[in-house]
């Protein structure tokens, strides 16, 4: 392994444990919050003692979240000096307010964690919503500077000369609002099926069956209203991605024929070498009909660019197959859902049902890691679109391979003792928050 591959692959590795980190933090604070809404208006206690359960998970990988969105700050500096040299000026500014956002976030859950019976009832539950619009307000702020690296603005560039820089036009560039929509609905997705599949799984123990009910509900009635929407939100990013970044989308349909009636490729074995895609089934119109909105009006292919220019064709195709066939999953299950709530009220205890949830619990993130697969390896070779190449940004310093060794090691460790801490957090959960245990309350003061 190279020194380049190397500070590829530590980077991916960074991003792909922090966006998991990141993703919870955005929405358990919601969850959080909805459980404490709950508790305040009925004044049932086991939404107090699910709101404690929840608000102590969000204190752990809130932790976990800071250590490892601090290591990538320092990576891109450390890994890729040219491209900060050049782009830190110009996207610096969402960083900076993520900073403070992640500074009251920090402030909040401070308050909210040990604010029991110590403010007003309304100031406390407020401070964990709080926790929660910050959390969401940093994932966009990130997901504001990744979107300007797919879409540069903010500034005129003349012979390697960065002039004329606009930061709030930087931040605000044209890809900022779909990609950050999707972010937010997938991080939504994601969490949301993921919490209510360790519920079910509690449930069908029969452990804390009350408790367990109540969390699952919350959970899986965001997580499906999140995977109805994503749909939408995916046309609204795949139409933006096809203006912006035609080659994009090319690679992730393995689209490598200009021609009318552009099929819709579903599957298949992509052969870069020979520009094909086998045992793939194709939907003749389809993705014509998706980008200009009729079935005939050919997408541009991939043989219309310059081969220097192309992305890993067959990772971003499969990354891309991954998401949306597991979207697609997800929906499905959000519709079963759907109609146990409004018809079948039975369905909602039955063990088919709650292992449908169970098995979902990791489908959200794997697709999640894909789409940023997608996002990230789609726009290779360029760090900056059509500005810089990210072979020209890399370190020159030597010995990266060790590092991302090292790196590897630390987030290996780091998710291990997260799984622990939070393994641990869930066996107490059934102890202490037992509605027909005679200590319940006195669990509750602590």
């Amino acid at each position: 392994m190279d020194d380049f591959i190397a500070a590829r692959s530590q980077m991916a590795l960074s991003l792909g444990f922090h966006i998991i980190f990141a993703c919870v933090g955005m929405v358990m604070p919601i969850f959080m919050a909805i459980s404490h809404y709950k508790y305040l208006k009925t004044g049932d206690e086991v939404y107090k003692g699910l709101t404690k359960a929840w608000s102590k998970g969000v204190a752990i990988l809130f932790a976990t979240g800071a250590v490892s969105g601090t290591m990538l700050s320092f990576e891109l500096g450390l890994l890729w000096p040219g491209f900060m040299k050049h782009a830190g000026p110009i996207f610096g500014m969402p960083f900076s307010l993520e900073g403070t956002a992640f500074f009251i976030e920090a402030i909040a859950l401070g308050f909210f964690l040990y604010g029991w019976d110590r403010f007003n009832k309304w100031f406390h539950w407020a401070t964990g919503v709080l926790v929660g619009i910050s959390g969401l307000a940093s994932g966009i702020l990130v997901v504001a500077a990744n979107a300007w690296m797919n879409s540069p603005s903010g500034f005129d560039y003349h012979d390697g000369v960065y002039s004329n820089i606009d930061p709030i036009k930087a931040m605000l560039n044209d890809a900022w609002f779909s990609q950050a929509l999707h972010m937010v609905l997938a991080a939504f997705v994601a969490t949301g099926f993921a919490v209510a599949g360790v519920h079910a799984l509690m449930i069908l123990k029969n452990k804390n069956i009350e408790f367990h009910r109540r969390a699952f509900f919350i959970a899986a009635t965001c997580a499906c209203i999140a995977a109805l929407l994503q749909p939408i939100s995916g046309d609204i990013s795949a139409k933006d991605v096809a203006k912006r970044q035609p080659i994009k989308l090319a690679a992730m349909e393995a689209h490598f024929h200009t021609e009318p009636y552009s099929p819709f490729i579903i599957g298949g074995i992509v052969d870069e070498e020979n520009q094909k895609v086998d045992y793939a089934i194709k939907l003749p119109g389809v993705l014509s009909f998706l980008v200009h909105g009729d079935f005939e009006t050919p997408v541009k292919g991939l043989n219309e660019f310059p081969k220097e220019n192309l992305p890993p064709v067959a990772i971003t195709h499969y990354a891309f197959q991954i998401m949306i066939s597991l979207g697609m999953l997800l929906c499905l299950i959000s519709l079963i859902y759907i109609v146990a709530i409004w018809k079948k009220r039975n369905w909602l205890s039955s063990p088919w049902f709650l292992k449908l949830f169970v098995f979902a619990i990791p489908l959200g993130y794997i697709a999640l890691e894909a789409g940023w697969v997608v996002t990230e390896v789609g726009r290779q070779p360029w760090i900056i679109y059509e500005i810089m190449r990210t072979k020209d940004a890399v370190t020159p310093m030597p010995g990266i391979v060790y590092s991302f060794y090292i790196f590897t090691a630390v987030f290996i460790s780091l998710s291990t003792i997260v799984i622990f801490l939070l393994y641990r957090q869930m066996k107490m959960v059934g102890k202490l928050y037992d509605p027909t245990d005679p200590h319940f309350k006195n669990n509750l003061k602590h």
